[in-house]
């Protein structure tokens, strides 16, 4: 491979890295999100459809298209090394979009082109960094959450067998079995109208108020204060990482750039310099 090739294939990738790093950029993508949004949004009427429905095909090719281009975009920007494109895993979340987006919209995968369509709207969330950084707390955050899950089914498991035993005689509507007295525990946890079941319980047991507000306090207080400890923890750590990466070393494209700026402004430089010792010497020779 030539030099001149290679330095072709570089400018490209510069050029492709400038337009990436472009504010306008990520803002025609982000209001080509909510384009598709609003375009989604008005295929649910019929009468819309019926009268704009060319239009609304036109637009929607429209998006796909620049999602396409989006795509190559950020694929030439990393010159010789394409592949280190799908090193972001936003990257791959939006690249399988756009491939599922090319689905043909008749025949017998119409209606999973129309989820498709549905499913760009979150590419919202890859082009802001802020709900980036959310996503990936609320991931991050999975397995200690898994823990809290898992020691809220125990607690769960042993208030829905004791309430069983406890109730399911006086009001059966709500205890009558293990799987319904565990809907009703999870009324009780949501609040949702869980004074009436302890009301009718207490008609009969009066210190059955015990059972219900020790419930109230381990479930709702508790393990919701657990998962939400959990994932401000997380989210700082998400902003602290998000810091670090701002703070990561230049990459090759970029140091190739900064050289080729600083070898324009040397040969600048020693043109001027030039230039300006052969001024002197040729007003001494006329003279």
């Amino acid at each position: 491979m030539s030099e001149v090739s290679i330095s072709q294939k570089l400018t490209l990738a510069e050029r492709c890295e400038r337009v990436v790093a472009a504010p306008l950029f990520n803002q025609i993508i982000i209001g080509m999100i909510l384009l598709n949004a609003v375009a989604v949004g008005l295929e649910t009427s019929t009468w819309v459809t019926e009268r704009f429905g060319t239009l609304l095909g036109a637009i929607n090719q429209l998006i796909l298209a620049s999602f396409v281009i989006e795509a190559l975009v950020k694929i030439f920007a990393h010159g010789t090394r394409p592949w280190r494109y799908f090193a972001s895993g936003w990257n791959c979340f939006d690249f399988t979009i756009i491939a599922l987006s090319l689905i043909p919209a008749t025949g017998p995968l119409a209606t999973l082109a129309r989820l498709v369509r549905v499913l760009r709207v979150l590419r919202l969330v890859s082009a802001f960094p802020e709900l980036r950084t959310l996503v990936d707390t609320l991931l991050r955050s999975l397995p200690s959450m898994m823990h809290i899950a898992l020691l809220m089914s125990i607690i769960f498991y042993i208030y829905g067998v004791a309430g069983y035993f406890l109730f399911h005689d006086i009001d059966p509507t709500h205890w009558r079995t293990l799987p319904i007295a565990f809907l009703s525990l999870f009324r009780i946890v949501t609040f949702e109208d869980w004074t009436d079941i302890m009301y009718t319980a207490m008609d009969s047991m009066p210190w059955a108020w015990l059972y219900f507000v020790s419930f109230v306090v381990m479930g709702a207080f508790v393990m919701i204060n657990l998962f939400i400890g959990v994932v401000l923890n997380n989210l700082e750590e998400a902003k602290l990482r998000r810091m670090d990466e701002m703070c990561l070393p230049p990459s090759q494209t970029e140091i190739l750039r900064e050289l080729r700026a600083t070898q324009a402004s040397l040969a600048r430089l020693q043109k001027r310099m030039e230039e300006s010792t052969y001024q002197p010497e040729a007003k001494g020779a006329a003279q």
